[in-house]
């Protein structure tokens, strides 16, 4: 068995080449990860739910998998986390939010069955903001996750429970998805490694609506570039699904220790509406453009050629529509249960469930509402502007490989700063504009994007530095990540 101080030097395909090599159990394993979310999570709240007796039965199937024949896979009979907004069978899906406080998923989510076929052990679901519709997961339906850093700090959000569970030493990788930087925030205010993958690379549900309209891909967070490239290899479809698929076939885990060559990269260092940049922010722009420099890449500075503002707005737009439809959803299922019940039927009360009634946040019932009133005439037009953006950074990309520029605009939020559910929703918008400007615009050309972490504060927080590419070109970003980060990501000191 594996000690705490030994569990957190690996990485998620080192301790799977320790189950591999006979060195260790899938079941041992296990008992490591979960004796670290014994002492850990009543700290951070970044679990919410535990089904170890599944677990075990999976982890010892492995095993007895193990003595008769070898068992395959990079990633086989590691423990993992699943974030709480992506269904599996039999566990709570509430969307953290206290209108589905009740539900249950009665099938694995797509991205859920790639995770059991790689042969992840998991064993519970990690926090989330209502919704997944603020980046930091202090909203939730299961009360205000902590960041391991620093715990009056925010982990990030929306993957913030994923990432305070990897970087508190958990877990080695956990699942996250990203939708307007919901894995690079998280990564980057918790020190780790988050990619978001190209639209149409990874697993996504069958419709559109569970995609945002292709804002929104799944991938994980890590402590080492070699695992990115692994959960890669293991989510990326092989023919396309509802949006195209980019033309790269070869192992994302096998290609990303190649040179990147000489690149040229354009560095963002303004804030996209004029506002003030974090000198901590910036100073990590900065260290990492002198070490690419030092590499050999080319370094530009200038401002891309995207209206930020016609961008913003048109993901708001989409994005409200789809909060809606999910509330919709939400409130119908409900009522159903409701009356199939009896509870209330003389009353009338399940009838009045509303959009007031339902217990959402301040944020998240204006996004509902405002998506309720939108027309098709706005959604078609908010596609077409960012297909315009699209266009645009896929021509600047022909003369720029990489794009860097802070993850945020300031450091790690504290706890509280930034509340969906504030009466003044004014400065909550304002405060979330100012705060984070620079992750949402990948979402909206359906580019890759890559926070990476190679910066700590005065204060000890992480200070996350993005980059991004032209769409298909992930495996870029993963051989310039390998060679700025070429190792493991050291865990939180928590005392």
């Amino acid at each position: 068995m594996l000690r705490s101080d030994e569990y957190i030097q690996y990485d998620a395909v080192g301790l799977a080449d320790l189950r591999q090599s006979g060195e260790i159990s899938a079941s041992e394993l296990l008992t490591c990860a979960l004796a670290q979310a014994e002492k850990l999570n009543p700290v951070i709240n970044a679990i919410v739910y535990e089904n170890i007796e599944d677990a075990l039965k999976t982890a010892a199937a492995i095993d007895a998998q193990q003595s008769t024949a070898t068992v395959g896979g990079l990633l086989a009979g590691v423990p993992f986390l699943i974030k709480e907004v992506n269904a599996v069978a039999g566990w709570p899906h509430t969307r953290s939010t206290t209108l589905l406080k009740d539900q249950q998923a009665v099938s694995d989510s797509t991205v859920v069955k790639r995770y059991r076929q790689a042969g992840l052990v998991a064993f519970g679901s990690t926090n989330t903001p209502e919704l997944c519709l603020t980046i930091t997961t202090e909203f939730s339906l299961f009360g205000t996750c902590r960041n391991p850093h620093h715990l009056q700090h925010s982990s990030g959000g929306s993957s913030g429970g994923s990432a305070a569970a990897v970087a508190a030493g958990i877990v080695p990788a956990a699942d996250a998805s990203d939708g307007g930087g919901s894995i690079r925030i998280p990564a980057a205010n918790c020190g780790l490694i988050g990619l978001k993958p190209s639209r149409g690379l990874t697993v996504v549900e069958g419709d559109v609506g569970a995609a945002w309209s292709g804002m929104s891909v799944s991938h994980v967070v890590t402590r080492s570039v070699r695992d990115c490239a692994a959960f890669l290899d293991a989510l990326k479809l092989d023919k396309p699904d509802l949006f195209a698929l980019p033309d790269f076939r070869e192992s994302y885990f096998y290609a990303h220790t190649r040179p990147p060559g000489g690149l040229r990269i354009a560095v963002q260092r303004q804030h996209p509406a004029g506002l003030p940049v974090h000198v901590d922010c910036l100073a990590a722009l900065d260290h990492v453009v002198k070490s690419c420099a030092d590499a050999g890449h080319t370094i530009e500075e200038l401002d891309l050629p995207v209206d930020y503002g016609k961008v913003g707005l048109a993901m708001s737009t989409l994005i409200n529509i789809h909060v809606a439809q999910i509330i919709s959803a939400g409130l119908e299922i409900v009522q159903a249960q409701e009356l199939a019940s009896g509870k209330n039927r003389d009353s009338g009360t399940s009838a009045a469930l509303t959009l007031e009634s339902a217990g959402l946040s301040e944020s998240s019932r204006r996004m509902a509402a405002r998506g309720m009133q939108s027309s098709a005439a706005q959604y078609l037009a908010a596609l077409d502007s960012l297909k315009e953006a699209e266009r645009q950074m896929a021509a600047f990309h022909q003369t720029h490989d990489i794009v860097l520029s802070p993850v945020l605009a300031q450091p790690a939020a504290p706890l509280g700063w930034l509340d969906m559910n504030s009466a003044e929703i004014r400065e909550y918008a304002g405060r979330y504009a100012a705060y984070s400007p620079f992750t949402g615009l990948c979402n909206g050309t359906g580019q890759p994007s890559i926070s990476l972490p190679l910066y700590t504060s005065d204060t000890g927080l992480p200070i996350g530095v993005m980059a991004s590419a032209a769409w298909g070109q992930d495996h870029l970003l993963l051989q310039l990540a390998n060679q700025l980060i070429p190792g493991i990501v050291a865990t939180a000191k928590m005392s």
